[in-house]
């Protein structure tokens, strides 16, 4: 599975934007897809995540209630909906696709196996 992320920029704080990550190949549906971020200096962080059929989605507390996950897989398609940005927000934002199943969710970035390249949020106070 080949991952490409899109839809980061430049905005300011309490706009929104919207990421999708495209997946490649006829076995999307079967993975569960989350995102990551990353500053520079830190770990990758844990945002948000959800299962094959989209049913189920978990969150970081530091975004829940203002970013949504969600997936289209007639599109192979993985979305970030992200409202009320803060500049804490900002960072190197990362699709991953894992084969894993977790309880509540696969928060351990090692538990996924394809990563898209990254797309970078910025947002100014």
């Amino acid at each position: 599975v080949q991952l490409v992320e899109s839809g980061g920029g430049l905005v300011e704080a309490g706009d929104s934007l919207r990421l999708s990550c495209a997946a490649s190949g006829r076995t999307f549906a079967s993975y569960a897809m989350g995102w990551f971020r990353q500053t520079p200096g830190k770990e990758r962080e844990f945002v948000a995540a959800i299962n094959w059929r989209g049913s189920t989605t978990y969150y970081a507390d530091s975004v829940k209630g203002r970013f949504t996950i969600s997936r289209d897989n007639a599109k192979n398609t993985v979305y970030l909906q992200m409202d009320s940005l803060k500049p804490e927000d900002t960072a190197l934002y990362y699709c991953a696709a894992t084969d894993m199943t977790c309880v509540p969710a696969c928060l351990r970035s090692n538990f996924y196996r394809y990563w898209g390249q990254g797309t970078q949020v910025t947002v100014s106070s």
